[in-house]
């Protein structure tokens, strides 16, 4: 059986677009009809759902959209029945009948609206705005800048600031914040001097009082000076005048400010506060994204606003602090988290945990750019940037092409945005005994509570609605469904062999107009003793990202969560269930080709990063698992089983198995990790390269063939958000232990058979893949 999974290693070779037009995949195709048979099933019913994703094919349709009677509202499609006649569309949903609006009158069977044809089953409503003048808000960009750094780094921050500012569309409104041991906010409006406002770092300050210290409390509200829009004069600004109660002061467009922006980066120093010897410098990072917070809350309601902050080092001082300023005390540690011996931590989440209802109130964005060898606190802030469905990046240096690189590219537009969206909020509709349990993922629970909302709560649940302050186009959300019938569903009659699913996603595009995002799914209910039905529709992929994503919750959720026991466990019960076997007979047990690299998927999983803290940080492993939760299905297959590429002389580069096997001393390995990718120089192509040899004539092919892996590399690093960090070396390297790390340990040190020269052992007691899938065998068909 090893064997037959093995083959599935490579993951290279991908279909052309496994989302469908819809960016939709479910880990069950065929739904079970009872709750008893959903638990059998052992992998929860869960969709994968892309709620703005990109397509070429999408419909745009310029006007607003039909809704079906309330409770329901749900929105006119493909699936509705449609009595021409009539001029009556049934809703598929609740069977409730609605009349045609008169602008409908002239439907027929010859000509349909555009949400109708059966091919649109994802649509775009573009309506007209309500007041066609007004300009779409623009949206605001606050910048927040940590100076407790060495100089190199401060001068890789202004570098990669300035070509932010450069590549601000020119309404977008910037503002500045700096801080350190205080911090202090920029009043750019004011263009004679620098003007700063300044903020003690050592306690934490309420909304109001930032607000009414910045002349910007909510009297002046009342009054109308901030309540709309941002209001520009026309003409000249004298003396750089702006109405002193304003929000203009702090937040001007970038063609406005570019020349402010510019000279107080170049006047920006570290920060002067003197560090005592063997002690951290003080930061106080939590009192700086407060009063980001308070001062966008003084813009008017349905801006999109992002807060970006540049954070070098963990908060020392303040509300957020986690850890003292004494060198003496090392930052927490996954050891420390589990002994309950963090003594910051609970109190830095709650305040993060405030900060990110302040922030989903307002409907902005927190965005973590962290670089520094040492932690700075991802782990506490992750609830702050995930509510707000914001962007994380984690490196070493700001002078890492990971920071660099993906800083720009948040500003850049054309094929290359990463399509950046405002105030978005998702809603859904199913067929009568579906409920929700609830969304891992990017967004924030609004609390209404609905007929879908389940008993048991997966995520954020107990609601129909949710809010994304923050969206792009790669973002994934992970919905996860209840089957419980009614009494009513059991009364005789043929039962309706179609379930229907929609997402209705509203939100503001990078052009800050305002759509909304159609989708409508249908699947088929089969009976739960009819296995071959539901094997023909189970997607593997999506099933082990799901459980990947399910684990990651429990093992931050509950203290005592062993996922290892948990995933082995549910792998064999799942064996057992869809197996083909005779009782007690392990040489006979077959897997349906729906399900033979799940056990593969699962055994990579539960060596990966996600199951296995040991060697990270609580900062790693918070920035890994928030990737894991918003990125794409088959992005999250390549971060759970790495992709191997094999680039030798007598072949085309093929997809590799991901075992120590396919390491030879006249290969070019290159693996895709997803956080990483490292290629790999055999021994032998290392001493030729060492050589020169790829700089002679005659040995043109081998100059290309160290080329070929360097190209599809970069074209990978390209497509990539936030940027991999790439790892070059060779064999027996220091740094091969990148590419040992994630191989299978087919041999090790102690292993029997010989080792094929050229080749490679790991120093490993880890089982491999072989021995894994013989245990499985044997326990799955135990009677």
């Amino acid at each position: 059986m090893a064997e037959d999974l093995a083959v599935g290693g490579g993951g290279a070779a991908v279909a052309p677009d496994p989302d469908g037009p819809d960016g939709v995949r479910m880990t069950w195709n065929s739904w079970p009809r009872s709750k008893v048979e959903a638990s059998k099933c052992v992998v929860p019913v869960a969709a994968s759902v892309a709620p703005i994703r990109s397509s070429p094919s999408l419909v745009v349709l310029p006007y607003s959209p039909l809704r079906c009677k309330p409770p329901c509202a749900a929105v006119l499609n493909p699936f509705a029945r449609v009595d021409f006649a009539a001029k009556i569309w049934i809703c598929p949903f609740c069977f409730s009948r609605n009349h045609f609006p008169p602008h409908y009158a002239g439907i027929s069977e010859a000509n349909v609206p555009g949400e109708l044809y059966p091919q649109c089953t994802t649509v775009e409503y573009a309506p007209p705005p309500l007041d066609a003048a007004a300009p779409p808000l623009p949206p605001v960009f606050l910048f927040v800048l940590d100076t407790c750094l060495i100089e190199e780094e401060l001068g890789f921050v202004k570098s990669a600031m300035r070509r932010a500012i450069g590549l601000l569309p020119d309404q977008a409104l910037v503002g500045l914040i700096t801080f350190g041991t205080q911090v202090h906010l920029h009043e750019l409006g004011f263009a004679d001097m620098s003007k700063i406002y300044v903020f003690r770092g050592t306690k934490e300050i309420p909304k109001e009082q930032i607000l009414d210290q910045l002349g910007l409390s909510a009297s002046g509200v009342r009054h109308g000076a901030v309540a709309g829009a941002p209001v520009y004069p026309k003409g000249p600004q004298a003396n750089g005048f702006h109405p002193s109660t304003s929000v203009n002061r702090f937040l001007l467009p970038t063609s406005d400010c570019e020349y402010t922006l510019n000279s107080l980066l170049d006047e920006l120093h570290m920060d002067q506060w003197p560090v005592e010897a063997g002690n951290r410098p003080l930061r106080c990072t939590g009192v700086a994204l407060s009063v980001a917070a308070g001062l966008l809350g003084a813009c008017s309601a349905g801006t999109g606003a992002r807060i970006i902050a540049l954070v070098g080092g963990p908060c020392t001082i303040g509300p957020g602090m986690i850890v003292s300023k004494d060198l003496s005390e090392p930052v927490r540690s996954h050891k420390d988290l589990d002994k309950d011996a963090a003594p910051h931590f609970h109190k830095a989440v709650k305040f993060y945990d405030n900060l990110a209802k302040q922030l989903v109130n307002q409907g902005h964005v927190l965005d973590l750019f962290a670089s520094a060898l040492d932690q700075v606190g991802v782990a506490e802030m992750k609830v702050a940037v995930e509510r707000t469905g914001g962007l994380v990046v984690l490196a070493e240096s700001f002078g890492h092409s990971v920071f660099k690189d993906s800083f720009k590219q948040i500003f850049e537009d054309g094929e290359q945005s990463l399509g950046l969206s405002f105030n978005g909020t998702l809603e859904i509709n199913c067929s009568k005994d579906i409920k929700i349990q609830g969304i891992i993922g990017p967004c924030t629970s609004l609390e209404k509570k609905g007929a879908v909302c389940a008993d048991t709560v997966v995520g954020q649940g107990n609601t129909t609605s949710w809010k994304m302050c923050g969206l792009d186009r790669s973002t994934c959300l992970t919905v996860f469904f209840d089957i419980s019938p009614s009494e009513r569903s059991n009364q005789p009659g043929i039962p309706n062999p179609q379930l229907y699913v929609q997402f209705l996603t509203n939100y503001q595009n990078p052009e800050g107009q305002m759509r909304l995002r159609v989708t409508t799914i249908t699947r088929t209910w089969v009976d739960g003793s009819n296995t071959e039905e539901l094997v023909e529709g189970f997607d593997q992929e999506t099933a082990a990202v799901v459980l990947a994503r399910y684990i990651s919750l429990k093992m931050e959720m509950e203290e005592e969560f062993d996922a290892t026991r948990w995933l082995d466990r549910s792998l064999i019960r799942l064996c057992s269930r869809f197996g083909n076997y005779r009782k007690d007979d392990p040489s006979s047990f077959t897997l349906h080709p729906n399900f033979s690299i799940l056990p593969q998927f699962i055994f990579n999983l539960r060596r990966s990063q996600f199951v296995q803290v040991f060697n990270n940080s609580p900062d790693e492993t918070a920035y890994f698992r928030m990737l894991l939760n918003r990125e794409s299905v088959s992005n999250s297959v390549v971060m759970i089983q790495p992709s191997l590429i094999s680039y030798s002389f007598n072949s085309p580069p093929t997809p590799a198995l991901l075992d120590v096997a396919s390491i030879s001393a006249d290969r070019i390995l290159l693996l895709d990790s997803y956080f990483s990718i490292v290629i790999f120089h055999g021994m032998t192509i290392a001493q030729w390269r060492n050589m020169g040899y790829q700089n002679q004539p005659e040995h043109q092919a081998f100059a290309l063939l160290l080329q070929a892996p360097n190209d599809d590399a970069q074209m990978i690093i390209r497509e990539r958000f936030p940027v991999p960090r790439l790892v070059i070396c060779d064999q027996h390297g220091s740094q091969a232990r990148f590419l040992l790390a994630k191989l299978n340990p087919s041999a090790t040190y102690n292993s029997a058979q010989e080792v094929v020269p050229g080749s490679d052992v790991i120093f490993t007691d880890d089982v491999s893949l072989r021995v894994f899938c013989e245990h499985l065998q044997r326990l799955a068909v135990q009677s």
